[in-house]
């Protein structure tokens, strides 16, 4: 288990342990690593088996690196240029029923278990995710050319970690693990909900 972070309950180690760096090395990523974390959010639960995900991707130092970089607001773009991968998540808003494109009310719900186990599958092979939602989604509706019925998620930077010192003066003191809320405070029981 981690040593900043504990658990209420018993749980596997992967989720205590595994956290969002900012500060990352750049190293290349190979093909065979990034489509393994592909592999793994491709066998993420979906109602009706839709898997409404879709992900897009540009590495460090392709031709499309500049332009992902250009999705992302300053503020994340100042630590996210040493990314490994620029990952933008989309989603379908429909689903295909009786011949017909219907609405898909699970899709961002569905998207997020596939993003949760991309990460997972990140860590245990010793490599970060830190998902953004600051970025202009317009941008890359735009760029990507999304037809209507998609939607921007996020965009998660991949990478390997680095030493916090090559990070803003601002967020070397927010390199480290947080900690959660207790389950007390999310978790109710029967009619006890309380907000």
């Amino acid at each position: 288990m981690s040593e900043a972070r504990s658990a209420q309950y018993p749980v596997a180690a992967q989720f205590v342990e595994r956290w969002s760096p900012r500060s990352l090395t750049g190293e290349a990523i190979d093909d065979q690593t990034l489509f393994s974390l592909f592999e793994a959010a491709r066998w993420a639960p979906s109602a009706y088996n839709v898997q409404p995900w879709r992900f897009s991707y540009a590495k460090h130092g392709s031709g499309s690196w500049d332009a992902y970089l250009e999705f992302l607001n300053d503020f994340n773009r100042s630590w996210a240029k040493n990314a490994s991968a620029l990952v933008v998540v989309l989603s379908k808003t429909t689903s295909l029923s009786a011949e017909q494109e219907v609405e898909n009310p699970s899709h961002s719900f569905d998207t997020g278990a596939a993003w949760a186990s991309l990460a997972l599958q990140a860590h245990l092979s010793g490599w970060v995710t830190h998902g953004m939602t600051g970025i202009h989604k317009e941008k890359i509706r735009e760029v990507l050319e999304l037809p209507e019925n998609y939607t921007v998620e996020a965009v998660i930077a991949i990478g390997k970690r680095g030493d916090k010192s090559a990070l803003p003066e601002g967020l070397q003191a927010k390199e480290s693990p947080n900690e959660r809320r207790p389950l007390e405070e999310t978790v109710f029981e029967g009619l006890g909900f309380k907000a």
